[in-house]
């Protein structure tokens, strides 16, 4: 089975978490794209949905889906997005697509974090993946010594200006033991906007596709 199918299978899959009436989440990236699309044979059942980029907002509204403002929404029933890795524990690193500050957020709003992901992106232990943290432009260089320091070799993500109109430090080679201690240190460097941890709010459900199905996961 090819990645793309199971993409495709955990964001139908997702569509049974949607609550009817509900304001959605949706997140950004590929797997977040194949949910979109799901969601359109329910779009008459959803009042509106926040989005956590500026692309995944034009997709909802190319399906007829109204984009609301996070500010003028409560809260959200259900956050779907996916995960570039995810350990047993559903703690995160997110971010490849550049929109991991918003992403955040939307998931600090909703009641319930679905990640929609295939088993590529199942680890024993996050940091393979490098580790994007959002910086305010004028900090680029002071943020990158102090991750240096954590042991992380940052790197310039040339050409990316985040929809916040930040920039992207991608970290290679950070141990990350403890990744909610590791979170929030790199949080607490000035200059800062976020980093792609997602562990002090990790996933409430992994829908994981895999050669033999659709696996629902919890964390443990």
């Amino acid at each position: 089975m090819d990645q793309n199918a199971l993409k495709k299978a955990v964001a139908e899959a997702a569509l049974a978490h949607v609550e009817p009436g509900e304001i959605l989440g949706v997140g950004t990236g590929s797997t977040a794209n194949f949910f979109i699309e799901a969601l359109a044979a329910m779009r008459d059942d959803i009042p509106g949905a926040v989005a956590s980029s500026q692309a995944t907002a034009d997709r909802l509204k190319a399906i007829g889906i109204e984009v609301l403002d996070l500010n003028s929404v409560g809260s959200i029933s259900v956050y779907v997005d996916g995960a570039d890795e995810i350990n047993a524990a559903l703690e995160m690193i997110k971010g490849g697509g550049a929109a991991l500050t918003r992403e955040k957020i939307v998931a600090a709003v909703s009641r319930k974090f679905v990640c929609i992901c295939d088993a590529s992106k199942k680890v024993d232990g996050l940091g393979t993946f490098p580790l994007p943290v959002e910086v305010i432009p004028m900090a680029r260089s002071y943020v990158a010594r102090e991750l240096v320091k954590l042991g992380g070799s940052p790197v310039y993500r040339d050409g990316v200006v985040t929809d916040n109109g930040n920039v992207i430090l991608d970290v290679w080679n950070l141990s990350i033991d403890v990744p909610r201690r590791m979170e929030e240190r790199i949080n607490n460097i000035v200059g800062v906007v976020t980093n792609g941890l997602f562990a002090l709010r990790p996933a409430d459900v992994l829908l994981l596709g895999t050669a033999d199905g659709v696996q629902t996961l919890r964390a443990h």
